[in-house]
């Protein structure tokens, strides 16, 4: 098939091929043929025509990012890292705003831009590589207001920033269209889902597109479970023409067939694994827990067997717990996960020693079933003063960790945001015992800290079972 052979304009021809059998796009269409028909195709458009190629959306897009047919209100965009989520959110924005012309109206004349934070919506939504402004054609480029936060369009279409932190700003205004951004890892999702689903109720038929990486949060599992909802999804492989060829590389040797990998990479939407000590609703509670300022920290390090490249990490989380009550009213938080990858041993324990004076540590929890006394000295080599409890483990990983889990469970351990390497590893633990690859490093430090938090005190006077692990 040439342009030549088609009674179709140059450009005609392009859309059309969009739905050729085999074809993933148009742009597939055209890179597939002889160089001299693509000059020659080229060569037949008008400067203007030639011009608006870039911004032929249909054109250069992939399947996953064009909207499916049929009558829904949310779209959702699963995908992993660099899928191209963020330039499918942007161009839907564009093509429910657009007119045939710069000023004739669009479909949608008022949008709502959710982000995690304002600061991620106009960084990543509007003014990104692939954001709002990026992918809008020169004469239908909106302008930004920064006072206002908000986008305003030659035809009059108004996108206003919002953060998901404040759920309460979607009270009061309405829209006919939202665009949200990563939504899985809101912190307060489903406040600020619930106060947009009020909000758009404009025009005829109000939509909303969600681009994210998956996550199992209650709120993104009952969007995908509703009959207006539409999905489409694409690992980070489908993009990898827009990749740097190391990154995709990197992290596809590091992360392929790990859980992490498949949530990342693959876009996958995991649940929870077969016996698994941590489920993801505790997890989600502990997130959602109130952090309160603790009374009494520790750092616990699981060193890694070797200081070479190729050992384990060495798992540091810094958890601290505030005593109220008696010790069934303690609750515990876990502040810090600081585990250092392939690192040696004076590197870890710098880490260690400087997260242990960052945080006011009483004192450092260190395992020593591997490197003895010397894990004890490595560390009092960086810090003679240093306050050094040695563990030795008697019992198996995941012995050690249902304790711990028991806690979770209880809702008496709280997560800063940001843990979720460690949670990752903590989702992969079971009660025949860990499912990841590698060893969970992070577990171990965290069983550890909170096992000389909780646990331990509470041995003392009878209150909980006894564990041989010193």
């Amino acid at each position: 098939m040439t342009c030549a052979a088609s009674s179709a304009t140059p450009l005609e021809a392009v859309s059309s091929t969009s739905t050729l059998p085999g074809l993933r796009s148009a742009a597939d269409w055209l890179a597939s043929l002889p160089p001299e028909t693509v000059e020659t195709f080229l060569a037949g458009l008008s400067p203007n025509a030639l011009g608006s190629l870039p911004y032929l959306w249909e054109m250069w897009a992939f399947p996953h990012q064009l909207p499916p047919e049929g009558t829904w209100r949310t779209w959702v965009i699963l995908g992993g890292r660099g899928a191209g989520k963020t330039r499918a959110g942007a161009e839907w924005v564009r093509a429910m705003v657009e007119g045939a012309t710069p000023e004739a109206p669009g479909e949608a004349r008022r949008v709502a831009l959710v982000g995690e934070t304002l600061d991620q919506a106009r960084e990543v939504m509007v003014m990104g590589e692939s954001g709002i402004l990026a992918v809008s054609p020169p004469d239908r480029r909106p302008v930004w207001e920064a006072s206002r936060r908000r986008l305003v369009w030659p035809n009059g279409a108004v996108a206003q920033v919002y953060s998901a932190h404040d759920p309460d700003s979607l009270r009061g205004p309405q829209f006919d269209a939202a665009w949200v951004d990563e939504l899985a890892k809101w912190p307060k999702a489903e406040a600020a889902w619930d106060m947009l689903q009020f909000a758009l109720r404009l025009g005829r038929q109000p939509r909303q597109v969600v681009t994210t990486t998956p996550q199992p949060v209650p709120v993104l599992k009952a969007i995908l479970g509703r009959d207006s909802t539409v999905l489409t999804h694409a690992p980070t492989e489908a993009n990898r023409a827009y990749l740097a060829r190391s990154f995709l590389a990197e992290v596809t040797a590091r992360y392929a067939g790990q859980r992490l990998g498949r949530q990342e990479l693959q876009g996958e939407l995991i649940e929870d694994v077969e016996g698994a000590l941590w489920t993801q609703a505790m997890l989600d509670r502990a997130r959602a827990a109130d952090v309160t300022t603790p009374e009494r920290i520790v750092v616990a390090v699981d060193p890694p067997v070797s200081g070479k490249g190729t050992s384990d990490a060495c798992g540091i989380v810094v958890a601290g717990v505030r005593m109220h009550g008696t010790r069934a009213d303690w609750r515990a938080v876990v502040l810090e996960d600081g585990t250092v990858e392939a690192a040696s041993p004076g590197q870890w324990a710098e880490k260690v020693v400087e997260l242990a004076r960052g945080w006011g540590a009483a004192k450092v929890v260190a395992e020593v079933n591997q490197g003895g006394d010397l894990v004890s000295e490595v560390l009092r080599s960086v810090d003679p003063l240093l306050p050094v409890q040695q563990v030795r483990a008697r019992q198996g990983k995941a012995a050690r960790a249902e304790p711990i889990a028991a806690l979770y469970e209880q809702g008496r351990v709280a997560h800063v945001a940001g843990l979720d390497a460690l949670e990752v590893q903590m989702a992969q633990m079971t009660v025949q015992g860990f499912t990841g690859s590698g060893s969970p490093d992070r577990v171990d430090a965290l069983v550890w800290a909170l096992h000389a938090l909780m646990i331990a005190p509470a041995q003392h006077i009878g209150q909980a079972p006894r564990m041989r692990m010193l």
